[in-house]
C-alpha cells in the first residue's frame, strides 16, 4: 500500500471499512495509482447541457461506452456520470474501472431562478451497478439550497452504510453575481460546506481573485490570492486543513497550453486533483488520451 495514500485516508479514520476501502480503490487506480492524486472523467454534461452543445464536437461522445473507454485508456483513476450512461457500460467495465454514480442533475430546459438538481438514481442503483461511490451536486447560495442539503444528508447517510463515498460537486449559484460564483471567498465557502455536509471527495471550479461578500473582504485581505496557485492553497486549506480530498474542475474549453498551465498551478497550490469532462472528451480521440495523460503526468510530478 501506498504510504502517501494512507496517509491521507488517515484522515477519515471514523469511517466504515467499506468507504475507506472505495477511497483506497479509488487512489490506486489508473496511472497516478499510489501517488494521493486522482483525474476523474466526469460525463454529466448531457444531461446538464444538452447532447448537441457536449458531443457534437467529437461524435464519438454520443455513445456511452467511448467515455469509458477514454477513462480506461488515458489511465483516470474513475469515471462518473448518470444512470442511464453508467447502466450502459457497467456490465463492461465494472471491476476494472471505478464507476461513480451522479445521483442527482439538472437540466437547461426549464429556466428557474433557483438552480436545484432532481434525484435521478439512489444508492441501490449504485450498488446494483457495481459503483465505487455516489455523486452529488449542491448549489450554495440558491433558494433551494436546504433541501439539497438534507437530501445529501439522507442520501450520503445511506451510502455510507452500503460502504459508499460520496464526492460533492459544490457550485455557488444563486443570490450573488456571475463573478462571485468563482470567486476565492465564494468557492473557499462552498467546499467548506459540502465538507461540513460528509463529502469525502469536494469538488469545486478554480477560484478567481474576486472578492464578492463584504462583510468577508477584510479577512481576505491578508490572504495571498495573485496566482491561482495561491488560491487553490486557501481553498485546500478551508477544507479541514487539507483533510480532505480537494480536486477542481476542467470548467469551460480551453487551449491546450492555458489548460495545462491551469493543471500546473493546481498542482503547485496542493490541489488532489483534477475532474476533466468537455476539455477532453470534445477533442478526437488520441489527443483526449495525450492531454489526459499529460495532465496526470504534472500531478505525478
Amino acid at each position: 500500500m501506498s504510504e502517501v495514500v494512507e496517509r491521507i485516508l488517515s484522515n477519515y479514520a471514523g469511517e466504515n471499512p467499506g468507504v475507506i476501502g472505495n477511497l483506497r480503490r479509488l487512489m490506486h487506480t489508473g496511472t497516478l495509482a499510489g501517488t494521493g492524486k486522482m483525474v476523474i472523467l466526469p460525463v454529466d454534461q448531457g444531461f446538464e447541457h444538452g447532447p448537441g452543445r457536449s458531443f457534437e464536437p467529437n461524435p464519438q461522445g454520443y455513445d456511452p461506452e467511448y467515455h469509458a473507454y477514454l477513462a480506461v485508456k488515458s489511465g483516470c483513476n474513475a469515471y462518473a456520470a448518470p444512470l442511464g450512461f453508467i447502466e450502459a457500460v457497467a456490465h463492461k467495465h465494472g471491476g476494472r474501472l471505478p464507476l461513480i454514480l451522479k445521483v442527482n442533475n439538472s437540466d437547461l430546459l426549464a429556466k428557474t431562478a433557483s438552480p436545484q438538481s432532481a434525484l435521478t438514481s439512489s444508492v441501490e442503483d449504485a450498488l446494483r451497478l457495481g459503483c465505487s461511490a455516489i455523486g452529488f451536486t449542491i448549489y450554495p447560495g440558491s433558494a433551494g439550497r436546504n433541501e439539497m442539503y438534507e437530501q445529501i444528508r439522507d442520501m450520503s447517510r445511506e451510502a455510507r452504510k452500503a460502504g459508499l463515498p460520496t464526492i460533492m460537486w459544490s457550485y455557488a449559484r444563486g443570490n450573488m453575481s456571475k463573478e462571485g460564483e468563482t470567486g476565492l471567498d465564494v468557492i473557499a465557502y462552498a467546499a467548506h460546506i459540502a465538507c461540513q455536509l460528509g463529502a469525502h471527495v469536494v469538488k469545486v471550479k478554480p477560484p478567481t481573485a474576486h472578492i464578492e461578500g463584504d462583510d468577508r473582504r477584510k479577512f481576505y485581505e491578508k490572504i495571498p490570492k495573485d496566482t491561482l496557485a495561491d488560491r487553490v492553497r486557501h481553498v485546500v486549506k478551508s477544507c479541514f486543513d487539507g483533510k480532505r480530498i480537494v480536486i477542481f474542475s476542467g470548467g469551460e474549453p480551453k487551449t491546450t497550453a492555458d489548460l495545462l498551465e491551469e493543471i500546473r498551478q493546481l498542482n503547485a497550490g496542493g490541489a488532489f486533483g483534477s475532474i476533466m469532462g468537455r476539455n477532453a472528451f470534445q477533442r478526437p480521440e488520441a489527443e483526449a488520451v495525450k492531454l489526459l495523460q499529460d495532465v496526470m503526468a504534472i500531478f505525478k510530478g
